[in-house]
């Protein structure tokens, strides 16, 4: 049994450790920032890769259980190692396949990303790391791959893609696999693709669901084939507001890396003309069929219009970044700042603060003096919501003038949801299932008011 003495001295030396290990942790962050300001906002110089005759003696060791398979053996192995891949986006699906293709010998990996490892990405971005919180996730994902193998050559580019870059980058690799999470980054990467001549793995998860397919193969359809115009921006939704299970991700981002494999190894992808879709909660994989290569696509039809990368925010009418897709669904003076919201609510005066999200979200974290409705409700309009709204809003008509509902504010997690709720209540006005009404909705959610008001105020 241990003595007093002995449990001090052990309590000691794990003090000690873990000083030792934040002095590693703060000179790794800042040898990630030096490294991170060193490299130019211009495209990083990559050479051709050097064609090999043969697999080293190491190679073959590490290399072995999937050299022994008949339909990959020493030649497939050959065209990984001399392959070169480009992954778009080091998060939820960037992460796992990217892992994969280091392990299996990719020989070149080009990991683009412009945002930083934030806490919320870890129990999904398995690259990352808490002592790499705050670095950009193209330099964090390398640094990863580097230790997982040494031989593989990681290529970060810490930047968004752009039109301006988009092309001449895709053409430096072999094969690009799409990550991103945003409509305009995929009308982005599939145009680049299309013009370089690249095949392009594109996959996508959100909630319990998942889908891949492989576009621009062998005559296969593109992705503008498939969607020739982008949906609505109001009917998009990503990770941020609708949530996602991590271990989808894991297992989009691994069916990627299988397909990328096949491609560089010459044995030809499963999903050309074809989508895999993936349900988690049930278990259950289902292919379906593509439409054909239309002859009249803007981008590989017979007489394509898409000749250049053009403005694709502009044409999906959407932001291309995966942080934060706010809408603009209202005028300015439709919507409140956060800032301003706080004025008011310290000031006195009478009103209503709707909140319109999921029921899971307000259990969560909410502000007590806030109505809970959900969108869905108001979209299906519910009786009995409706039955609630008009009862608070009327509530207040002795602290207004006669006959005047109370001004309503909506507040959502984001500032997107909002806007909708918006919108429905004032066609409810107009239809005359509401009194009249004035509304506006809080801009930036309630992760603004975390951010500029209430610091205290959790953060999801």
């Amino acid at each position: 049994m241990a003595t007093s003495e002995e449990v001090l001295a052990l309590k000691a030396e794990v003090a000690q450790r873990e000083e030792e290990l934040r002095c590693l942790k703060q000179r790794l962050a800042a040898a990630l920032s030096e490294e991170q300001e060193s490299v130019p906002e211009r495209l990083v110089p990559v050479s051709p890769l050097p064609q090999k005759a043969a697999l080293s003696r190491d190679e073959i060791l590490r290399y072995s259980r999937q050299l022994v398979l008949p339909e990959l053996g020493v030649h497939g192995q050959l065209r990984l190692v001399t392959a070169s891949v480009l992954v778009v986006g080091c998060g939820g699906l960037g992460c796992p396949l990217a892992q994969y293709l280091a392990a299996a010998g990719v020989g070149r990996i080009g990991l683009l990303d412009y945002d930083v490892v934030e806490m919320s990405n870890l129990a999904r971005q398995v690259l990352h790391s808490e002592a790499l919180a705050g670095q950009a996730k193209a330099f964090s994902a390398a640094a990863s791959l580097r230790r997982l193998n040494s031989a593989v050559e990681c290529v970060p580019y810490a930047q968004a893609l752009t039109p301006a870059t988009a092309l001449d980058l895709v053409r430096r690799y072999d094969v690009v696999a799409d990550c991103s999470d945003n409509v305009p980054t995929r009308y982005l990467v599939n145009d680049a693709c299309v013009l370089a001549g690249r095949p392009l793995v594109s996959a996508s998860a959100l909630r319990f669901e998942g889908q891949i397919t492989v576009y621009h193969y062998d005559g296969g359809p593109c992705y503008r084939c498939v969607f020739p115009q982008p949906p609505p921006a109001e009917t998009v939704t990503n990770c941020a507001d609708g949530g996602v299970l991590g271990v989808v991700t894991g297992v989009l981002g691994c069916l990627q890396a299988l397909e990328v494999l096949k491609i560089a190894a010459g044995l030809g992808p499963s999903y050309s003309g074809s989508l895999l879709l993936f349900d988690a909660l049930r278990g259950r994989f289902r292919c379906i069929q593509l439409r054909k290569r239309r002859p009249d696509c803007a981008a590989c039809g017979e007489q394509p219009t898409v000749t250049d990368l053009q403005d694709y925010e502009a044409f999906c009418g959407s932001s291309a970044t995966d942080k934060c897709r706010s809408l603009r669904l209202l005028s300015p003076k439709e919507r409140v700042s956060v800032t301003d919201y706080k004025r008011l609510l310290d000031s006195g005066v009478p009103h209503l603060l709707l909140d319109v999200r999921p029921q899971v979200e307000v259990d969560i974290c909410r502000l007590s003096h806030a109505l809970h409705i959900p969108l869905k409700q108001l979209e299906r309009r519910d009786a009995e919501s409706l039955k609630l709204l008009r009862e608070a809003i009327g509530g207040g008509k002795q602290d207004t003038q006669e006959g005047t509902a109370l001004p309503i504010y909506v507040i959502c997690k984001l500032g997107n949801d909002s806007q909708k709720a918006v919108k429905i209540l004032q066609s409810l006005t107009a239809a005359r299932q509401l009194d009249s009404l004035t509304v506006q909705d809080v801009v930036g959610g309630l992760m603004a008011w975390a951010a500029k008001i209430d610091e205290m105020f959790p953060q999801y």
